[in-house]
């Protein structure tokens, strides 16, 4: 299986301290097909080794951004692991696009502490949420459910969604707080319910009728904001750029860093100041990780050179 770390267009990972990995993943870089060799460092199966018939599938069929992303069957037996790297501080949030065709369902849950942290890592049965499903049983369609709380929030059927987690590990214990197409599930966030570790997400092929497509990865280190990250936070523009970036605002930018490709800081700037732009001309040509943060609130975007 072919992996090219291409930031946020590949399964790319960038080391932000000696604990835990950010990454993007747009499932460009791989074969149609089963994951196969996948990047283990971000991808796992419940059994712990690598195994086609628990691996995410390679499609074609949807996509929210280029032309492929990853498949969750129906098929009772796929069981995959998006592994976080056991995780036990900070401020951190998974975002991604979700796709699921009318009257069909999907599920996934938070897990705890993985094993073997990256190749080959797998479930241990530690879960740190309910069960999250979305049209249970076949009998709600368009409804997306936390099971412990009960608490459910509307998604939009045959078309993509964005699904955001913020995870706040510094509390005791540690929460969640999940958004479904931009609306807050739970009105409080909700604790972590077996230890203080965040280990990955777990998507299951809960049964017959799960059809879940995902695309466009994101797990990164800040806080998403009570916006949730709403695309009129900020927009960036060329993009493509040649030399400089413009980033629109309502408010004051307190920070722009920027990583390349192997996840080095190659800009950091303070500007304090609304819609500042960023001067990139002495950047080699190539895609780059531009993370934007606006009343304490961050966000990252892909940017191409």
């Amino acid at each position: 299986m072919k992996k090219i770390y291409i930031l946020a267009i590949a399964a790319f990972a960038i080391t932000l301290n000696t604990n835990a990995q950010a990454f993007t993943d747009d499932a460009e870089s791989y074969d149609l097909g089963d994951m196969g060799s996948q990047n283990l460092d971000v991808w796992g199966v419940w059994s712990g080794s690598p195994n086609p018939a628990e691996d995410i599938d390679i499609v074609n069929d949807f996509s929210s951004s280029g032309t492929q992303s990853l498949y969750v069957d129906d098929s009772g037996i796929m069981d995959v692991m998006m592994l976080t790297q056991n995780i036990d501080a900070g401020q951190w949030y998974v975002q991604f696009q979700a796709y699921i065709p009318a009257d069909r369902g999907a599920y996934f849950n938070i897990q705890g502490e993985t094993e073997n942290e990256g190749a080959g890592a797998g479930g241990t049965g530690v879960f740190n949420s309910s069960n999250l499903y979305f049209n249970q049983g076949a009998t709600n369609p368009g409804v997306f459910l936390d099971e412990l709380t009960g608490e459910t929030e509307q998604y939009p059927e045959d078309e993509w969604f964005p699904i955001s987690i913020q995870f706040d590990l510094d509390a005791a214990p540690p929460t969640f707080h999940i958004s479904i197409n931009g609306n807050t599930v739970n009105d409080d966030p909700q604790p972590f319910a077996t230890d203080a570790i965040l280990g990955g997400l777990d998507f299951y092929s809960i049964d017959t009728n799960n059809e879940l497509y995902i695309d466009d990865i994101i797990f990164a280190e800040g806080s998403l904001g009570a916006d949730d990250f709403n695309a009129a936070v900020f927009s960036v523009y060329p993009n493509p750029v040649v030399n400089t970036l413009n980033i629109q605002t309502a408010d004051a930018v307190q920070n722009v860093t920027v990583y390349d490709v192997l996840g080095k800081v190659v800009m950091n700037v303070n500007p304090g100041v609304v819609s500042p732009s960023l001067d990139m001309s002495s950047l080699n040509a190539g895609a780059y990780l531009v993370n934007v943060t606006i009343n304490g609130t961050s966000k990252s975007v892909k940017v191409i050179k």
